[in-house]
């Protein structure tokens, strides 16, 4: 069974294909979330529906088919949703969360360890996060649809183990089934070919606004960050449990490597500023010997201009290179907390992003 899963619900399966919110449905899908929340799996909500929300909360007004309208309902819309997932999640006692991103937000490498801390953070006590795209002010992702593949992007953040992509249909098929009847499930997917995108139809359900083509490009994104992809029916039996059980439904798209080997690529090929953190000798035992985190303890002195984010060289006490890692805090700080205990850096500071200068799993010993 998986560890840490992020489910998407599109709005073909949180309206059933009607009008309005299918709060029954939606309870269904919680109680399973519930079940897997029970065993101890962390679960990630990616909600749709904010629209198709805001329009049923206003009567179905009739208005232009602009963005301007779009985020208007939106914005209506998402307090309306978050209540109903807050209403429902609260029958079994489990509190929630809302995080609204947009696909800008999760790529920004700053923003990106911010929404990474607030993930885990929701998860380490026991609340469930509620991701919407914030559709109030993302003009081109409510253009596109990218819902999918902001669940993607969650996935990436959080390092979830699995990628759960609800819709209204029962996975990818060989061409498009609403138009032909010989058109055949996929059970798994091992390449993401053009003859792949050509048989991926698009959303028939008029109601929301990405397709099956958006869902392949969030599979695209899950697996090579080490997850795998499940795009399934909503409305199948128990989809959610049987999922998370590694159960054959839908369309499997396996993982192409694991998180760490990710994590290792994007520290060794992305962007390095030319910081530098210059650390005592006990700090890289405790780096080289025992893989730990290095603490602003370890820290003798700081070199250069760098963010939070920036990946940066760590130095040993004979000048040799003892590792690469992201920066939990940026120069200045650090040459403010460099020798201090973790505990006092709020006082220093007057906030705190953790106890650690560079954190173990976002670091590269070498």
């Amino acid at each position: 069974m998986y560890g840490r899963i992020v489910v998407k619900i599109g709005t073909s399966v949180l309206t059933g294909g009607s009008q309005t919110l299918d709060r029954r449905h939606m309870v269904e899908l919680v109680r399973q979330c519930a079940d897997l929340h029970a065993r101890g799996i962390e679960i990630m909500i990616c909600s749709s529906g904010a629209i198709a929300a805001g329009r049923e909360r206003l009567g179905f007004p009739e208005l232009d088919h602009t963005v301007a309208h779009k985020q208007m309902l939106a914005a209506v819309g998402q307090s309306t949703l978050m209540g109903v997932w807050e209403e429902l999640f609260d029958i079994y006692s489990i509190r929630v969360g809302q995080v609204l991103l947009t696909g800008a937000d999760a790529r920004n490498r700053l923003s990106f360890l911010n929404a990474r801390d607030t993930f885990q953070a929701l998860l380490q006590h026991r609340i469930v996060p509620i991701v919407n795209e914030n559709d109030a002010v993302a003009t081109s992702e409510i253009r596109v649809g990218d819902n999918d593949n902001l669940s993607a992007l969650v996935t990436v953040i959080s390092e979830a183990d699995l990628l759960l992509l609800l819709t209204d249909k029962s996975g990818l098929f060989t061409s498009d089934p609403v138009a032909d009847q010989n058109a055949e499930l996929i059970p798994e997917v091992k390449a993401i070919d053009a003859t792949l995108r050509s048989a991926a139809g698009t959303s028939s359900s008029g109601l929301g606004v990405g397709g099956m083509m958006t869902k392949l490009q969030a599979a695209d994104t899950a697996r090579r960050a080490g997850a795998e992809v499940v795009i399934a029916s909503g409305h199948a039996e128990n989809v959610v449990l049987r999922a998370a059980n590694r159960e054959s439904v839908g369309t499997l798209f396996a993982a192409l490597e694991t998180h760490l080997e990710q994590r290792k690529k994007h520290i060794l090929a992305g962007s390095r500023s030319e910081g530098r953190i210059m650390i005592d000798e006990g700090a890289a035992r405790a780096l080289s010997r025992r893989g730990s985190s290095l603490l602003p303890a370890g820290v003798v002195s700081v070199d250069g201009n760098f963010d939070r984010g920036d990946t940066i060289v760590v130095i040993g006490p004979g000048g040799e290179e003892v590792a690469r890692g992201i920066a939990r805090y940026g120069s200045t700080e650090l040459k403010r907390i460099a020798g201090l205990q973790s505990s006092d850096i709020e006082g220093r500071l007057g906030y705190a992003y953790g106890p650690v200068a560079i954190h173990r799993n976002d670091m590269i010993v070498t």
